[in-house]
């Protein structure tokens, strides 16, 4: 039962994060093997002055070792 929280910055479409949601729970359904039924999506919009707080602190310092994919930035430096 895979579920996939994508958090950004706001500014996107309906249609755009709509497309985004599709195409995550399709390479998901492909690459894990599972049903597209069982694959659920969550776009969270994050304002760029919380963006360090909300996002980075406690989803990426914070989870180093569950990140898969690391970011080439740094809101703190």
């Amino acid at each position: 039962m895979p579920h996939v929280i994508v958090k950004l910055y706001p500014g996107r479409s309906e249609e755009q994060k709509q497309k985004l949601a599709e195409a995550i729970a399709k390479d998901i359904v492909t690459i894990a093997k599972c049903e597209d039924r069982s694959v659920s999506v969550a776009i969270e919009e994050i304002e760029r002055e919380a963006w360090a707080e909300k996002v980075y602190q406690p989803d990426i310092l914070n989870k180093k070792d569950d990140l898969y994919k690391k970011p080439g930035y740094n809101p703190f430096v």
